[in-house]
């Protein structure tokens, strides 16, 4: 799915594009209003000759005009796309004037990668299954096991002694095997960071994991996938 950003903030509008370009999106960008209202005409008009799916993630506030205004604009010329607008504006009332101008959906700043990301797929969704997943007890990948009631993780039957943070990481990771995981969505769920701190404090604790987990004589369960992020899955060979 395509997703345009139009975010003048070029920290959040980078960690946004990074993140979701490594969870398999395409994103856009454009930093101002003006830039917006064109890519937006031309994405629709992409979507509409590819039958492809896309959303705008738009920002209110614009340095060249407000995205209220942008949204208004855009529905008035008959735009059909979903809009998830992103403010720092967050009262009821922000709310419902940007509900009002033609927005799908409305967060606020600071948000959860993982909250975008569950508003992207709601807003794209057009048929699949809703139920909800069964709780599970444990966790297992080859013979690496994590029993989520007592949060103790053990491989081929030898129990590993980790940190909170390290216990976290590693849930996260056997939570989809073979998933590749971003930078932005550990660091959302793990340490609950919205932005890009400008830290290598991932790789910092993948280290660490990779130290515990993966031993002399076993086969690599945690491997890289450079530029992009991290997966734990059982391979005969690592590509880290």
């Amino acid at each position: 799915m395509k997703v345009l950003i139009v975010e003048d903030d070029a920290r959040v509008s980078s960690f946004l594009e990074r993140g979701l370009k490594a969870e398999g999106y395409r994103p856009q960008v454009a930093h101002n209003a003006s830039t917006g209202v064109l890519l937006a005409k031309a994405l629709q008009k992409d979507v509409r000759e590819n039958f492809e799916s896309a959303v705008v993630i738009l920002d209110v506030m614009l340095p060249d005009g407000s995205g209220l205004d942008v949204c208004q604009t855009l529905r008035a010329e008959g735009f059909s796309l979903p809009v998830l607008m992103l403010t720092a504006l967050n009262s009821v009332e922000d709310r419902v004037a940007g509900l009002r101008m033609g927005a799908d959906d409305y967060l606020g700043k600071p948000f959860a990668f993982d909250e975008i990301l569950a508003r992207l797929e709601a807003l794209g969704r057009r048929v699949g299954n809703t139920a909800p997943k069964q709780a599970r007890k444990n966790l297992e990948v080859a013979d690496l096991k994590l029993d989520l009631e007592k949060m103790r993780l053990s491989r081929a039957g030898r129990e590993i002694q980790l940190t909170a943070k390290e216990l976290a990481l590693v849930e996260l990771l056997m939570s989809a095997p073979g998933r590749l995981f971003s930078r932005e969505r550990i660091l959302s769920n793990v340490w609950g960071v919205n932005e890009d701190p400008l830290t290598n404090v991932v790789d910092v604790y993948i280290r660490r994991l990779r130290a515990k987990i993966d031993l002399e004589g076993l086969p690599p369960l945690i491997h890289t996938q450079r530029g992009l992020g991290y997966r734990l899955e059982s391979l005969k060979t690592s590509d880290s």
